[in-house]
């Protein structure tokens, strides 16, 4: 771990996102996470199937928590994820674009770098540039994005954090739209990461949805995955369970009427008897 911390310390001096401080009001600690890729469907010791995301590397956060708590949160509103995938589906061509290190690219004000500060065994830094872990990171980010993209937005691209989705009816007219898009990432500074993007498609990956000029369906890897979980035997099973298959709940008609066995479970002082059938069902249908 300690090496980890060492190769992020190291990216993150060169190029002066952060910077040695020697005292601050402010100091948070750093914790590990681990960087998880795709879902699988794993045994456990209990030789039962579960959902688990494989680890793929650990990376080093930052615990803001108590400067999150001191902080006057911003509710600017994220987009509407259902609104985002109506919009992109039916289109015939597609441009998915992936900003590199997007929060970094947001400068903090000088005088509260300093409340970023965090100490590790090589240092006690702060970051010039927004991390990941204020609670308003998100909302900052999606302020700048809309700023800049005002008049694109829902008419020939959509923006959902670091995720760009341009679109088009035609070949050119999408063209076109990637030169706009692209010149104003230029104007503004935003720079992408061309390992993950993919360029003038007919369909592609949005937020765990297939979209396409034909219509809007489901990720059928995470289909598979959930027709492979096994039966929840308590409530926090039932949670996870019903989150998801709730993930694709448009494709499943009367959802709520089929899940109700399910979400009774959930309420309190009621015992817990789960009932085969009514987890055979919602699954059928999620997975159909």
């Amino acid at each position: 771990m300690q090496e980890v911390v060492k190769k992020e310390m190291v990216k993150l001096l060169e190029t002066d996102i952060i910077y040695p401080i020697v005292d601050s009001l402010w100091v948070s600690h750093i914790h590990f996470v681990p960087k998880k890729g795709r879902i699988a469907v794993v045994t456990n010791k209990k030789d039962e199937l579960v959902p688990t995301r494989i680890v793929t590397c650990w990376r080093v956060c930052i615990d803001y928590r108590k400067l999150n708590e001191a902080t006057e949160k911003d509710y600017f509103p994220l987009p509407f994820m259902d609104q985002m995938l109506e919009i992109l589906a039916g289109n015939k061509y597609f441009y998915f674009l992936d900003g590199f290190f997007v929060y970094f690219q947001i400068p903090i004000d000088p005088m509260d770098q300093e409340k970023t500060t965090f100490t590790c065994p090589f240092g006690t830094y702060a970051y010039r540039r927004m991390p990941f872990g204020l609670c308003n990171a998100p909302a900052t980010f999606q302020r700048c994005m809309l700023a800049i993209f005002h008049d694109m937005i829902e008419e020939s691209i959509e923006v959902f954090m670091d995720d760009f989705s341009i679109f088009g009816n035609s070949f050119n007219h999408c063209l076109k739209n990637f030169d706009k898009m692209f010149q104003r990432c230029k104007d503004a500074n935003i720079v992408l990461n061309w390992e993950k993007c993919h360029f003038m498609v007919k369909e592609g990956i949005v937020l765990g949805h297939k979209v396409s000029g034909a219509s809007l369906e489901a990720d059928k890897s995470k289909i598979d995955v959930i027709s492979k979980l096994s039966p929840p035997t308590n409530v926090k099973g039932i949670r996870s369970f019903l989150g998801h298959v709730g993930f694709y709940r448009c494709f499943i008609k009367d959802f709520s009427k089929i899940a109700r066995p399910l979400t009774k479970l959930l309420e309190k002082d009621t015992s817990f008897e789960l009932n085969a059938n009514s987890m055979m069902n919602v699954t059928k249908h999620s997975i159909h």
